[in-house]
């Protein structure tokens, strides 16, 4: 990833976590790493264990930032948070996917922060 998409993709998680707390989650993990890949955020809402997708754009020309979250995408999320839960003894809890799409102007300004909860189920591997 180039330095100009990844200050826009850092910029859109600072603008995600700011509203996730806002809206009084708990932030949990940031950029979690595991073997099969990375979550955005993890966060507690409630009883909620929440994996988030953080998607930024400054252009609609390429579709809408959460249709950046395809089936595949969504099978790496479902592993990685498998591997959170399991290393946390949360198999139990109760989680969520949500995915965050964040349009940003050309000039970097937020236009609209869209948090799409329960965005996906648990994707297994086929």
């Amino acid at each position: 990833m180039d330095r100009s998409r990844l200050n826009i993709a850092k910029l859109g998680e600072s603008l995600a976590v700011k509203h996730l707390k806002a809206h009084g989650c708990e932030i949990l993990a940031q950029n979690y790493r595991a073997r099969r890949g990375e979550i955005d955020l993890i966060v507690q809402d409630g009883e909620f264990t929440v994996f988030v997708e953080v998607k930024t754009r400054r252009s609609l020309r390429f579709g809408l930032p959460q249709a950046a979250v395809t089936l595949q995408k969504q099978r790496q999320i479902s592993k990685v948070a498998l591997a959170y839960l399991q290393s946390h003894n949360l198999l139990d809890a109760p989680c969520r996917f949500d995915v965050i799409a964040i349009h940003l102007s050309p000039q970097l300004e937020l236009l609209k922060l869209e948090q799409i909860k329960s965005a996906f189920a648990f994707q297994a591997e086929t």
